[in-house]
């Protein structure tokens, strides 16, 4: 089969780091080609330097046997390269059609927009892939996983040769990833080209026909799926073997209960919430996208209003109006949007850790102790091994696995007794997933409750010790150890299946 890209000696560096060390791989017509790593490995900076976004230090890109360079990214969907990033670009007061030919639309002689055009060629590509949306609709009105799903099509309206997909499934349910799989290979069917980039390597065996690691900004090797195993992909992206990445259970699930929701209700989010968490026990939410999982751990948190119901800590009820309430309580939330949400991305690591409990870190005059400050945050890179240069960089200069361990330790300053972490490990490798999980197992073996909510079915049943189902915004079922099956959880997830708490 013939290469419709090649890239030959690419590298690329930033102040401190080599990002892309001398890569040089293939991509053939009509392939899929999964591309995994770990973060930092190399490959956002890699595709970026296809797509236009960065210009290598050196080496040659080759499209259809003819050398090209991009001085942006317009330049690289010219010549047939299109690229869907992880974070979306879409602008939510914009309708889905002006999204889509963002700077594409039809226009007339005087350089207006046709809009009737506009729309006739929006609702033909929607038709095209069976997507039932409005072209008039604003995208604020849309769900993640639909937002996600225009994000794509925006880059196929381009007619490319080769799309690249950045953690394309990241907000997808399981239906939509199941849509989405099956419109590329019906590209691919036409004679499209991918490389898809993913840390589900479950994915990779569903969608790829080779896949291609990177370690440390270089390139490790490229194998057919027919020829490798998920265990031979970990050890070539990690360099070493891991044989358990969620650890051994504390088994510390006998303690009494100390922390107590009742009767939680938020009228069209979720209603009549029910439940209890042992000191040291991993409690899991499972559920699909808009179960109400993280609508209700933010109302716990105080983040959102509830209408009714209370927390009590150790059989006391606490009143917990925001935020800062919960932290007073030592309750802590890890958001699943830490971009959005989390972390103060333009701040410097040093004051992100420190955020959540300034007050014990200055003086009764109010001035900030910098020595206290330094030393704390210094222990906290140290201990959640947080790749950085200094406790001075920029988080949003940190990768993705980095980000989230600096989020971990920003939150166990104020040394929690609950933790509600939502999806612990979204956009992380499995390197980074394997220290997290180590770091809550060593909370739990110390009597911290932490509430998992994950869609991530195996993560839960290799790190829980009880999993709640959640459906339409209510619990339909606990599940235990004994009972672990993605079946039995979905057959709750999906209302087939209830049996309530009591």
């Amino acid at each position: 089969m013939e290469k419709i890209l090649k890239t030959e000696n690419i590298s690329k560096s930033f102040p401190g780091v080599l990002a892309v060390d001398n890569v040089s791989f293939g991509l053939q017509s009509g392939e899929i080609l999964a591309l995994i790593g770990e973060n930092g490995a190399g490959k956002s900076t890699l595709t970026n330097i296809l797509g236009g976004v960065l210009n290598p230090d050196q080496g040659r890109i080759i499209l259809e046997d003819k050398e090209v360079s991009f001085q942006s990214s317009h330049d690289a969907i010219r010549e047939g390269i299109s690229m869907v990033f992880q974070e979306l670009s879409l602008v939510g007061n914009l309708s889905v059609a002006e999204n889509i030919f963002a700077n594409r639309h039809p226009v007339g002689p005087v350089n207006n927009i046709r809009w009737r055009k506009l729309y006739r060629e929006t609702e033909d590509l929607l038709l095209k892939f069976n997507l039932d949306l409005d072209p008039m609709m604003l995208v604020k009105r849309l769900s993640m996983g639909q937002q996600q799903i225009l994000e794509i099509l925006k880059a196929i309206s381009t007619n490319p040769k080769v799309l690249i997909l950045d953690e394309p499934t990241s907000s997808l349910t399981e239906a939509e990833i199941d849509y989405l799989f099956q419109n590329i290979r019906k590209l691919q069917d036409q004679g499209m080209s991918f490389i898809y980039i993913t840390h589900k390597l479950s994915e990779v065996f569903q969608i790829a026909n080779r896949v291609m690691v990177m370690r440390d900004g270089k390139y490790v090797g490229t194998e057919k799926m027919s020829t490798i195993t998920e265990a031979d992909l970990v050890s070539m992206m990690v360099g070493r073997e891991i044989i358990n990445v969620y650890g051994a259970a504390s088994g510390n699930t006998m303690a009494s209960e100390y922390f107590r929701v009742e009767n939680f209700c938020r009228e069209g989010a979720f209603h009549n919430i029910t439940f209890g968490l042992r000191r040291g026990e991993i409690l899991g939410f499972a559920g699909l996208v808009g179960a109400g999982r993280t609508e209700l751990a933010q109302s716990i948190f105080g983040a959102e209003p509830k209408d009714s119901g209370q927390v009590n800590i150790d059989g006391k009820p606490v009143k917990i109006s925001g935020p800062r309430d919960a932290i007073k309580n030592r309750i802590a939330y890890l958001t699943e949007d830490r971009i959005g949400l989390g972390l103060f991305l333009s701040m410097q690591i040093r004051d992100n850790l420190i955020a959540p409990f300034l007050k014990q870190l200055s003086s009764t005059i109010g001035f900030m102790k910098k020595k206290l400050i330094d030393r704390h945050v210094r222990e906290k890179i140290k201990e959640f091994a947080i790749a950085t240069p200094s406790i001075y960089q920029k988080i949003l200069n940190l990768s993705g696995g980095n980000q989230q361990k600096a989020l971990v330790a920003m939150w166990m300053g104020i040394r929690p007794e609950v933790i509600i972490f939502d999806e612990p490990t979204r956009g992380v490798d499995v390197g980074a997933r394997v220290e997290i999980y180590q770091k809550l197992r060593e909370f739990a073996l110390a009597g911290t409750g932490i509430i998992m909510i994950s869609s991530d079915l195996p993560e839960l049943i290799g790190m829980c010790d009880r999993i709640l189902v959640m459906h339409q915004g209510e619990i339909k079922g606990e599940v235990l150890p004994d009972d672990y099956s993605e079946e039995l959880i979905l057959s709750f997830a999906t209302g087939l299946n209830s049996q309530p708490l009591g």
